[in-house]
């Protein structure tokens, strides 16, 4: 369940309030971020079926944010990128990445509105083409998953499921739902603190889903522990998932330790995809499969060596990344045969990118003043150790009067020796 159709994230507050309002009055639902961070908070918490992401944001651009969903498994949704500077370049690296498509501002009405329709009609496409339990692999780490929830089955207690960013909570919380039941997910936090018996009334007789509960705020955390104590009335299955260890919960500040340890009595850990890696060649058929019948085209191909490349990656967004990753190695490839050659390239595209400026010690990511802050005090550093202290050379060295040095190793925080200087001084 979606709570929200569209979510802008635009620094232009015009753009956002014009593309609001076009849209909405389309009948589409909007929520609405400036920055990058607004944009992350937002798309846990009400859910988008698609993004409009704009490219340059003053905190990160849009390119580094679609990445790191990417990374993490959380691009399930199609993200359709917009920027007033648009390039070539620009709109094939945000596809290699995930990008359903590039818009360029002004972005014409009817492109607008054709490109939202067409990205929430794959929306609707890829949510129905989700794993099912079945299809998780058949290694004896699934196996042992199975007979962990098939124990869990026959109690009707709460369930917590514990995995990484990026794992298949849905499918495993599925597996408690029973056909023609009801299955809810709130759409906002809010509605768990304002309406908690609504909720369970909708629910009753099947799954109250909660999704990764440690981003929720403590006062929400006890409108969930509330709704424990009601579910059996309802006869309401309550799962919650967390990214996070049931030790990080229970330590971290701002949780609600009530709620914990009721959690905690029936857990159930989601293994990351890296511990049953013999699974993935089998995924990604199935996931290529999936892909092949939502689009009414072939299946693609993989050969030997690109599903050996796929196997040895460390996938830290676990099976979400690995469908991102499948799907745009599918959407690039040539006449529908990947080869290791394009499986390299793409996963290349989430390490850590170095050069020669960050391996000397200098992280560009920095805001301008904090980075030259940095490059003077290694510059005054430098010059102290190859003085020897001797502080008058320093000055002379760095042509600045003394007085002036003593006040700029002090603003940035460089510890010298004044005794030592004042024998200079004496000295001279």
């Amino acid at each position: 369940m979606r709570s929200t159709d569209i979510l802008i994230v635009d620094d232009e507050i015009g753009i956002r309030e014009v593309l609001q309002e076009t849209l909405e009055d389309e009948g589409y639902t909007v929520a609405l971020a400036e920055n990058a961070e607004e944009a992350r908070q937002l798309r846990n918490q009400v859910r988008p079926a698609m993004v409009l992401l704009d490219i340059w944001m003053p905190d990160s651009d849009g390119i580094t944010l679609l990445k790191e969903w990417a990374t993490n498994g959380q691009l399930n949704m199609p993200v359709v990128m917009m920027s007033g500077h648009g390039s070539i370049d620009t709109a094939v690296e945000a596809t290699k990445i995930g990008a359903l498509d590039f818009l360029e501002k002004p972005i014409p009405l009817q492109k607008l509105l054709a490109t939202v329709e067409r990205a929430l009609k794959h929306s609707n496409s890829h949510t129905t083409a989700h794993l099912s339990l079945d299809k998780l692999g058949n290694s004896a780490i699934i196996s042992e998953l199975n007979r962990q929830l098939e124990r869990a089955a026959q109690q009707n207690s709460p369930i917590l499921l514990l995995g990484e960013s990026g794992s298949p909570f849905e499918a495993v919380a599925r597996y408690f739902h029973k056909p023609d039941s009801a299955w809810l997910e709130p759409a906002r936090p809010e509605h768990i603190v304002d309406s908690p018996l609504e909720m369970l009334q909708k629910a009753a007789g099947g799954v109250l889903y909660l999704n990764d509960i440690a981003q929720y705020n403590k006062t929400t955390q006890q409108s969930i522990a509330f709704l424990l104590t009601k579910a059996e009335r309802y006869n309401t299955r309550i799962i919650c998932t967390s990214t996070q260890a049931l030790s990080e919960l229970l330590n971290q500040a701002g949780q609600d330790n009530k709620l914990m340890g009721v959690l905690s009595s029936l857990v159930v850990h989601i293994p990351p995809l890296r511990e049953h890696a013999e699974d993935i060649a089998f995924l990604v058929k199935q996931i290529a499969e999936e892909w092949a019948e939502s689009q009414k085209m072939p299946p693609a191909k993989f050969s030997p060596d690109a599903l050996e490349q796929l196997c040895q990656y460390d996938w830290p967004g676990n099976l979400e990344q690995l469908k991102n990753v499948v799907k745009n190695l599918i959407v690039n490839a040539e006449n529908g045969e990947i080869h290791a050659q394009a499986v390299h390239s793409m996963l290349n595209q989430f390490l850590p990118q170095q050069d020669d400026e960050l391996i000397s010690g200098f992280d560009f990511n920095l805001p301008l003043r904090e980075l030259r802050e940095e490059l003077e005090r290694r510059y005054f550093e430098y010059h102290i150790q190859r003085e020897g202290q001797n502080m008058s050379r320093v000055a002379q060295k760095v042509g600045l009067e003394r007085t002036h040095l003593y006040r700029k190793l002090k603003q940035l925080n460089i510890n010298f020796s004044r005794r030592h200087s004042h024998k200079e001084h004496d000295g001279e």
